[in-house]
């Protein structure tokens, strides 16, 4: 269970180091890479989400785990 919420934070790193290279690449001219991490950004919150959603419905599921 552990290894599960290592993960689904692991995401959410993601996330925030994409989210800063977006904000890095905002005004860049190559254009190409700032869609990239955006891209990277709302994949990595989705998936922080939808884990999280999996592992509490897993927990509730079985108890005693």
């Amino acid at each position: 269970m552990k290894t599960l919420k290592f993960f689904e934070y692991a995401y959410l790193g993601v996330f925030v180091l994409s989210v800063i290279e977006v904000i890095r690449y905002w005004n860049h001219p190559d254009k190409q890479r700032f869609y990239i991490f955006l891209i990277f950004a709302v994949v990595s919150l989705g998936m922080f989400f939808f884990r999280r959603y999996y592992r509490k419905r897993f927990e509730k599921r079985n108890p005693n785990k």
